[in-house]
């Protein structure tokens, strides 16, 4: 049965902040030394995810650090200090994975940032965000076994939703879909070079187009030098975002693990959609 995804009046726009941590597993998977020129994503781990837990402790929210398993054995300090702080620690694949992965490849490298994850934090880890938006069925149903609640991987709608990916009673996960366009600093930082005063302005109105119809504001950002948000001015721009956000009656912001156990518990709210 398919329904449109609701929320109650006084959850009138949910907002969830996810950082892909993309440190220097994300030169490392592709074969390129990270030095000189190719460093940036040493920036992550040293200056911007440190900035960026700062800045959310000085608004008073939650977000999500989505990690990927060699980047934790490389900075498990860090991770630790993530997890320590109430930040949320999900999987980003192991190395960033850019190319098309077997199944038997596929699962031993999810599995493996599994123990990563779990090993440095103590704890179990609920969510997945692919590295490069590959999935299929068996990915979903290899995260099922492990224990995990959600995935943000998708960007085909607005809101989250039921994903069907089994014949199975339990063969359904959360979805809550990222746009990795308009709501992503990577393609206006890396590809646009946009100006952090235009970026702001862009999802300023992206918030004030979404809050109120959609109510689900999903805001994907890297703390990387280069191309991240994790620079001063960059993460200046986010906290002026934040204080622009709260201003507005009902906004939420959640970590996605919590969004996705409302989700849960409240099933009857959202859509179902089969894999197929």
């Amino acid at each position: 049965m398919r329904q449109r995804t609701t929320f109650p009046e006084d959850m009138r726009c949910v907002v969830l902040i996810g950082i892909d941590f993309d440190g220097p597993s994300h030169e490392v998977g592709r074969g390129i030394a990270p030095l000189g020129k190719h460093s940036w994503g040493n920036y992550s781990a040293r200056c911007g995810v440190p900035r960026h837990m700062d800045m959310l402790a000085r608004h008073d929210i939650k977000g999500t650090f989505f990690i990927p398993g060699y980047d934790a054995e490389r900075h498990p300090a860090i991770v630790e200090q993530i997890d320590r702080n109430g930040y949320e620690v999900a999987a980003h694949g192991y190395l960033h994975e850019a190319w098309e992965l077997g199944v038997e490849e596929e699962e031993a490298l999810l599995r493996k940032t599994d123990r990563i994850l779990h090993d440095v934090v103590g704890k179990p880890v609920l969510g997945w965000r692919s590295p490069s938006g590959r999935k299929s069925d068996r990915t979903m149903a290899v995260l099922k076994s492990m224990g995990y609640i959600y995935d943000s991987s998708d960007k085909d709608y607005d809101r989250p939703y039921r994903l069907r990916f089994g014949q199975g009673q339990d063969d359904v996960i959360v979805e809550l879909p990222n746009n990795t366009y308009s709501l992503d600093d990577f393609p206006f930082y890396k590809f646009s070079h946009t100006p952090p005063s235009e970026v702001l302005a862009q999802w300023k109105a992206e918030f004030d187009a979404i809050y109120g119809v959609d109510r689900f504001f999903v805001l994907s950002l890297h703390p990387r030098a280069g191309w991240g948000s994790g620079t001063p001015a960059h993460t200046r721009i986010l906290s002026d975002l934040i204080t622009y956000m709260k201003g507005h009656d009902g906004v939420r912001f959640m970590e996605y693990r919590a969004f996705a156990q409302w989700c849960q518990q409240h099933r009857d709210n959202l859509e179902e959609v089969s894999f197929a």
